[in-house]
């Protein structure tokens, strides 16, 4: 990061820390911090655990507007297709739909057997293994992807490919990316409480533990849908408190640097996921973060059930937390709504716009702490060699719920890069017939890193509503800041196809 960019930071923070009494401590440290690439400031963010969206026909829609020029875009009003009751797809079809209708008139049951969508933590597990490129044989591609381009270069023609398409595209992201997320361990115990959530695991002769603080709403019964918050602060600043707590919703209090410390070499990298998977593992935090929140969703699905509801468990955080709330949405497929905020380098922005629109480099965001898997230095200096960019990872998270939230006044969080993501991830939700379960808001007043929004708070209460508690059914909304809107014709050479 330039020093400009540190100033900015730095005073950034400076105001968060007034506005909240959080105390700053530099970055590197175990403090969990909210800086997406300079100090960090010892206050958590809200995350939420959402429950799975399946793909009723009568709760989506495949037209709508996306907002273009800042204007409040609807994202699929129409039915989509296939009926009232229809599963988009089989597969894709789950129960716990966003909308009136389960997707899928036999609980979504997907083709080979899959399960449906959001009741495992991967529902592709079982796709054939496809052969991974190598990182010396990738050609430049200046243009982003074709999320609908499979490995074996033909395109996908029905809504039932996505699924293991999806998980080509996660394989990628583990490989280039991220690093891999192993699969669920040998043993995952622990218990739930109204005020704590315990989790032990072993795997390979190895073991080990951490625990989660729970914040009831205060007001309805149990089990309750609940927001993880990376972080473990009680009410973060990015999310409206009196929205999350009037509609019923728990917080679960969730330290990241339990499962990943930041402030270490990434040949010594430290806890929970590192006791298990080696202290060299070449899986970089945010990964670590997801396994974290996925073994804290197994424990809840483990337990009787009377405190906390798995199936209606989301996840958000802002900045660097805004980066984990993302992955960690993007490969567990039982989080229902994902909200990343202000996510900046390393998270929702796509690779290639960030050295043009001056966000914090991609160099500087692999450096500054071992967020991304180790194999993503091959692309810091290069990411039009990627094989895949966020817009395909964006749409790993459908046809669950998404609402991204950005801010159009820190070009270093690359907020253009951000939208074009969004945009490009949005064709797939549509062409799934989903295109009203993601949410994309840039377009506010306020300035500050990592500070609650007015304007948030009506898409906040929609989606928990839509994706958390079942009472609503409200479609997504794209409004983009004009002073940061990305141009997402720029970046394509592909159409979006419709799909069977």
């Amino acid at each position: 990061m330039n020093a400009r960019s540190s100033i900015i930071e730095a005073g950034l923070l400076l105001v968060v820390a007034l506005q909240l009494g959080c105390s700053a401590s530099s970055d590197g440290g175990a403090s969990a911090g909210q800086s997406n690439g300079g100090s960090s400031s010892s206050a958590g963010n809200a995350g939420a655990l959402g429950s799975s969206a399946g793909m009723g026909a009568a709760a989506t829609g495949q037209g709508g507007s996306l907002g273009v020029s800042g204007q409040t875009g609807v994202a699929g009003s129409s039915p989509g297709s296939g009926g009232s009751a229809a599963g988009v797809g089989g597969s894709l079809g789950g129960s716990n739909t966003g909308g009136a209708n389960a997707g899928g008139s036999s609980a979504g049951a997907g083709s080979s057997g899959a399960p449906p969508s959001g009741s495992v933590e991967d529902d592709g597990a079982d796709c054939p293994a496809s052969t991974l490129p190598d990182t010396a044989s990738l050609m430049t591609n200046a243009k982003l992807p074709d999320p609908f381009k499979k490995l074996d270069s033909t395109r996908l023609a029905s809504k039932a490919e996505w699924r293991c398409r999806r998980e080509e595209i996660k394989r990628e992201a583990e490989k280039f990316v991220y690093g891999v997320k192993p699969p669920k361990p040998e043993s995952v115990t622990g218990t739930v409480s109204s005020t704590n959530i315990t989790v032990k695991v072993s795997n390979g002769g190895k073991s080990t533990s951490f625990s989660a603080g729970v914040v009831l709403p205060g007001n309805g019964t149990g089990p309750y849908p609940a927001i993880v918050v990376l972080g473990g602060a009680t009410f973060p600043p990015p999310l409206d408190a009196s929205v999350v707590k009037g509609e019923g919703v728990a917080y679960i209090n969730y330290d990241p640097y339990a499962v990943g410390k930041e402030g270490t070499p990434r040949s010594n990298k430290q806890g929970a996921f590192y006791d298990i998977y080696g202290s060299n593992s070449s899986t970089g935090l945010l990964v670590a973060w997801a396994w974290g929140v996925s073994r804290i969703i197994d424990v809840i699905a483990q337990s009787d059930g009377s405190v906390l509801k798995a199936s209606a468990i989301g996840v958000t955080g802002c900045s660097r937390f805004g980066k984990g709330a993302f992955v960690i949405g993007v490969f567990d497929q039982r989080v229902a709504l994902t909200m990343p905020i202000e996510s900046g380098s390393a998270g929702v922005p796509i690779f290639r716009g960030i050295p043009g629109e001056g966000a914090q480099s991609l160099s500087s965001a692999y450096g500054e702490q071992p967020w991304l898997g180790d194999a993503f230095s091959a692309f810091t200096s290069s990411p039009t060699k990627l094989p895949i960019d966020t817009h395909e990872i964006v749409a790993m998270v459908a046809p669950r719920g998404l609402f991204i939230m950005d801010n159009p006044h820190i070009a270093n969080l690359g907020p253009k890069s951000a939208s074009v993501a969004a945009l490009g991830g949005a064709e797939v939700y549509k062409a799934l017939g989903v295109g009203d379960n993601i949410t994309y808001y840039s377009d506010v007043q306020n300035g500050s890193h990592c500070s609650m929004r007015p304007e948030w708070s009506q898409p906040l209460r929609s989606n928990i509503r839509k994706f958390l508690t079942k009472t609503g059914n409200d479609p997504g909304v794209f409004k983009i800041s004009p002073s940061a809107m990305g141009s997402l014709p720029g970046w394509i050479d592909w159409t979006t196809p419709t799909l069977n």
